[in-house]
């Protein structure tokens, strides 16, 4: 029989308790408790050697700048504050002074730090350096990397603001759009530029954070986009500048043609920018038209305005002529198509027939039949006198239609050489000048006049400034264009009568007579008014050479009172009255005399 084991102290009964058993050391192994106490003493050693080298560095460093620290690219790190402002000031003073070299965008140049009004601050610099950190740890890692803690800057915002003003001016530009021109007749692309302009606020920081790096400065900048791109353009100069100048352009005129050079072809294209980067081009017709309009004026017909002729003392009518011209706009319709081709290259010109604006037929049913309104004015010069007669031949038998208005600038165009107006003496501060055109407003008096007295609204008019001795007070013009010949003072009146009015002028050396021709309204009454407001003239130093000496004479005030009366009845229909105020005119005394 067999029985279970018994193990002491169970009394019998089964458990899961199993016996201890301990293990036992290697032969010639050391007890574990005491390799445990030997491990301990050398860490122990060496925590204090470190606690101690620790100690020695803090004592050592202390109000150093921390290692690893670099200024605007000098290296200070370790070094006590005396001698890290002294290596700054070493290594950095000398470039604080120099043209700080900035980019912008494509612009290349320099800043001066002076002018901006720029400054270091060493102390507050090293401030911002810290000191030795106590962390063991930071302390260590120090010892293999670098940081860059920069400047401390001051500056002048005035002047700072001031010299960035100046760098923009050389910074900004306008975009450019990319285009093709001729050179002669040969077609040249030319490249888009997109434009910039400095970015001023940005610009400030950067300079105040950067400017004592001794780099050169990358200033930003904004871009300003362009519409064309390179291949746009190339697609323009391709596919219609070199066909359009290619070869000449013909003109088919009735009977003859006109060849318009391609030097003349260019002339007239020009490209504006298109959407998706290419260009349109555009055809100035009227160059064209200049080019081409010479050869075919033998195809054309020049109309001409019925007019008024006078004839043993009474107007008559030359008649009008219809014309027939070239209508220019619709003949080269075609040409931004016909252009793209290297053959084939003619249009047909498109005639028009042009009436006459006043035609024979008008003119006879204007009721010109009697004078209704006439002035003389004489005594001039021989050189104004020429000058008086050539408006007076422009301006006679025009024709002054019912609700017109007639303007003598207008009417005459530019008064130049070319127009066959000469120089003419004038008095210009107590001096004699010379200037085209002069004694004409000897004429604008006598039209005015004659208009007065035909009864005619007036539509405008100025009188001198001096009262001049040989016209009738407050009832006289002046008239004055610039050298491009337009319109400065003008005299215009208007035909407020059912009929119409031909102007007649009739010149002698010694005079200038001006009537109006229509169907008499009125009979007409001038009442002067009498002087007010009298001054006397100041005292004037004429010109050191050619002076010419005078008394000068007073200013005043005065008026003009018009009276119009029906022809038939002699009842009166109205009565206006003008008043003008004229200056003295200046002593001119010669030789620095009093």
């Amino acid at each position: 029989m067999q029985h279970e084991p018994h193990w002491p102290g169970s009394h019998g009964e089964q458990t899961d308790v199993l016996p201890a058993v301990r293990p036992q050391p290697a032969p010639g192994q050391a007890p574990a408790k005491r390799s445990y106490r030997k491990a301990g003493f050398i860490a122990g050693g060496v925590f204090g050697a470190l606690v101690a080298i620790y100690g020695i560095d803090l004592l050592v460093s202390q109000g150093s700048v921390p290692r690893g620290v670099t200024v605007a690219g000098v290296d200070v790190g370790g070094m006590g504050r005396e001698a890290a402002e002294q290596e700054l000031r070493g290594k950095i003073e000398p470039r604080l002074t120099r043209p700080l070299a900035v980019t912008a965008g494509e612009y290349q140049g320099t800043l001066s730090p002076t002018l901006a009004g720029l400054k270091l601050d060493w102390p507050q610099t090293l401030d911002q350096a810290g000191e030795q950190p106590l962390n063991p740890f930071t302390r260590l890692s120090s010892l293999f990397s670098s940081r860059e803690v920069g400047v401390v800057s001051h500056s002048d915002q005035a002047k700072l603001a001031a010299a960035l003003e100046t760098l923009r001016g050389q910074v900004d530009r306008d975009p450019v759009e990319g285009t093709v021109k001729f050179e002669g007749a040969e077609p040249v692309a030319v490249p888009p530029k997109t434009g910039q302009k400095l970015d001023v606020a940005a610009a400030t920081a950067a300079v105040v954070e950067k400017w004592a790096s001794g780099e050169t400065l990358a200033l930003p900048v904004t871009s300003t986009p362009v519409r064309t791109t390179p291949e746009g353009i190339q697609a323009a100069l391709d596919g219609f500048a070199r066909p359009a100048v290619s070869g000449p352009l013909v003109v088919k005129g009735e009977g003859k043609n006109a060849t318009v050079k391609p030097e003349a072809i260019a002339a007239a294209i020009t490209f504006e920018p298109a959407d998706g980067g290419g260009l349109t081009p555009k055809i100035d017709n009227a160059k064209i038209a200049e080019a081409a309009g010479p050869q075919l004026k033998s195809t054309e017909k020049e109309g001409k305005d019925a007019t008024v002729v006078f004839e043993g003392g009474k107007p008559t009518v030359d008649p009008s002529t219809d014309g027939r011209t070239i209508d220019w706009d619709p003949s080269l319709k075609p040409l931004p198509d016909v252009l793209k081709k290297t053959d084939g290259r003619e249009v047909p010109a498109i005639y028009k027939d042009s009436p006459a604006k006043v035609t024979t037929e008008q003119a006879n049913q204007l009721g010109i039949k009697e004078v209704v309104g006439e002035f003389t004015t004489e005594k001039f010069a021989s050189d104004s006198g020429v000058n008086i007669r050539t408006v007076a031949q422009k301006v006679n038998g025009a024709i002054v239609k019912p609700g017109e208005t007639f303007s003598l600038n207008g009417f005459t165009g530019p008064r130049g050489t070319a127009q066959g107006y000469v120089e003419a003496g004038v008095i210009k501060d107590g001096a004699p000048g010379r200037e085209v055109g002069g004694g004409i407003s000897q004429f604008a008096t006598t039209l005015y006049n004659a208009s007065y007295f035909a009864g005619l609204k007036d539509a405008g008019h100025k009188e001198h400034s001096y009262y001049i001795s040989r016209y009738p007070a407050a009832r006289e013009a002046t008239v004055f264009q610039n050298p491009n010949g337009s319109s400065v003072i003008d005299l215009k009146f208007t035909n407020d009568a059912p009929t119409g009015i031909a102007i007649q002028t009739i010149w002698t050396p010694s005079s200038i007579t001006v009537k109006l021709w229509g169907t008499k309204r009125y009979t007409v009454e001038s009442i002067p008014g009498g002087q007010s407001n009298q001054s006397d003239p100041p005292t004037k130093p004429g010109p050191a050479e050619n002076c010419h000496a005078s008394n000068g004479a007073k200013g005043f005030t005065t008026s003009d009172t018009r009276v119009l009366k029906d022809v038939n009845t002699g009842r009166e229909v109205s009565r206006s009255t003008r008043t003008v105020h004229y200056n003295p005119q200046p002593k001119i005394v010669c030789g620095g005399g009093q």
